[in-house]
């Protein structure tokens, strides 16, 4: 069988790409910690930092910059945009901290895949020149910054 060929991934885009690159590892630390018996609220006080400094802003750039190169009734940006409100709902409820944390893991997952599978191959073939330097523009290319203060995974 032939292997799927690796996805060229515009420059304008490539930074968003690798926010989902820490946004999977995020997935991996809380498997990690669920694994080792990690108390759930020390999860859940990294998730809450990495939601706030991480999450929301990538959100915020795709919701103003990328999902309208498709447009807001593209089916495509209709899934993206119900799975960001449902990410939020889970990194914000504090009530039943063991199913929230699993159900991001599964979820934040599933939804980067569909990112980067579909979602941003759409976003790539239709976007002008124009679109895409503002997208560049709107999104730095940072080198990330681990929250360490307690690092349940290892």
């Amino acid at each position: 069988m032939e292997k799927p060929k690796p996805i060229k991934r515009s420059k304008s885009i490539q930074p968003l790409s690798r926010d989902h690159h820490h946004s999977l590892l995020l997935c991996w630390k809380i498997r990690k910690g669920f694994l080792k018996g990690v108390a759930p609220e020390r999860m859940k006080k990294y998730t809450d930092w990495f939601f706030e400094d991480h999450v929301l802003p990538h959100f915020e750039i795709e919701e103003k910059y990328l999902y309208p190169v498709l447009g807001e009734e593209n089916e495509l940006v209709q899934k993206a945009l119900a799975e960001h409100r449902r990410l939020k709902r889970l990194f914000e409820d504090k009530k039943d901290l063991v199913k929230s944390l699993g159900l991001i893991e599964e979820e934040l997952e599933l939804h980067i895949r569909f990112e980067e599978r579909e979602l941003f191959n759409e976003i790539q073939k239709k976007a002008t020149e124009e679109e895409l330097a503002v997208i560049a523009g709107k999104h730095k290319d940072e080198k990330f910054q681990e929250n360490t203060e307690d690092e349940f995974w290892k």
